[in-house]
């Protein structure tokens, strides 16, 4: 079940033009990493090197699966996640855990999946893209009978941290019970910034927290991105009834 095909058609009730699924070739794999660096770096000014100019690329890539949005009508990728499923993880650890201590969530490794890199093209920054990815992704998921699902949610540090400080108090209702608590390797300086300004969710961390994510500890400084990450825990089974039936029906 590890490379179990993700859908390859339209969203039901969308344009035909966006399609998802794995990519299956390098040279898709190098569209996604084209549109990250044209995200990450061109838009957000993250720095990040790479032996390719224009080309975001690390380490984990080789081991990651990477879900991609197309555009059929033009062939361009417009949206995009990295998949690093547990079998893989094996070989070269996980992401996040440059960012967090993951020593409580041990016991779930071998049922816990990360995600990562999601980024959309701004010309395609709708409800559509983002549903596509998460169907594909709940899809994978389901397919592979993986149990969790974690990854760094960002908040951008332009203002020195203080909306990103303000949110983490605001989420407080949404933290996970203590035995499934990450510790930031890097923490952002909670108490040397203000929590009281008003701060709207990003829209992915509001996406996640409906669907019946965790926020599961204090958010890190992420210093090539200059953003402060809040790690998300997403246990399959508390996917809401609601999100359960919107996502995998659309893969339907």
């Amino acid at each position: 079940m590890e490379n179990a095909a993700v859908i390859s058609r339209p969203l039901r009730n969308q344009s035909p033009r966006l399609i998802v699924g794995l990519a299956r070739s390098p040279g898709e794999v190098t569209d996604a990493q084209r549109l990250r660096h044209r995200v990450f770096a061109g838009e957000m000014g993250a720095n990040l090197p790479s032996r390719i100019p224009g080309v975001d690329h690390d380490i984990y890539d080789p081991h990651c699966e990477h879900l991609v949005v197309r555009d059929s009508a033009t062939g361009e990728v417009v949206g995009t996640y990295r998949i690093l499923s547990p079998i893989r993880a094996r070989l070269i650890g996980y992401y996040s855990e440059n960012e967090f201590d993951l020593t409580r969530l041990q016991h779930l490794r071998p049922r816990l999946v990360e995600v990562g890199r999601c980024c959309v093209h701004p010309d395609y920054r709708s409800g559509a893209t983002m549903t596509l990815l998460w169907s594909g992704l709940a899809e994978y998921m389901l397919k592979n009978r993986h149990d969790y699902l974690i990854g760094c949610a960002s908040v951008s540090m332009g203002d020195g941290g203080h909306a990103a400080a303000s949110l983490y108090a605001r989420l407080a209702a949404h933290l996970g019970p203590q035995e499934y608590r990450v510790f930031p390797r890097c923490p952002l300086p909670l108490a040397a910034l203000r929590n009281d300004q008003p701060t709207a969710t990003p829209p992915l961390i509001k996406g996640y927290l409906r669907a019946g994510a965790w926020i599961c500890g204090e958010p890190a400084w992420d210093p090539d991105f200059n953003t402060a990450d809040l790690p998300v825990l997403m246990p399959m089974a508390r996917l809401s009834e609601r999100y359960a039936k919107h996502y995998l029906g659309c893969a339907a």
